[in-house]
């Protein structure tokens, strides 16, 4: 396959890609500090390794602490940037 193509979906099952995609950061640098400060679960499990690489079924949650925060409030709000079909918010 195309190895540019290939680059681009490696980073985008990241798990700071998705919880920037899920609009639960402003940025992402910001969804990488989401999890290294251990606020992320990845199926039920707390997840501080931001690299860490997520699949297609994986529920990807924030924590009750989290989910307060105003970072990821705003986040939520942003009209700029529009959840991709790939992430399904709610276990849509």
């Amino acid at each position: 396959g195309d190895t540019g193509q290939n680059l681009i979906g490696l980073l985008e099952q990241r798990l700071d890609m998705i919880v920037y995609r899920a609009k639960f950061a402003p940025t992402v640098w910001a969804a990488r500090q989401l999890v290294s400060h251990g606020h992320v679960r990845v199926n039920g499990v707390k997840c501080n390794i931001a690299s860490r690489r997520c699949f297609v079924g994986d529920e990807i949650t924030l924590g009750t602490k989290a989910k307060e925060m105003a970072l990821v409030l705003e986040a939520q709000q942003l009209a700029e940037r529009e959840i991709p079909d790939y992430v399904a918010p709610d276990g849509a």
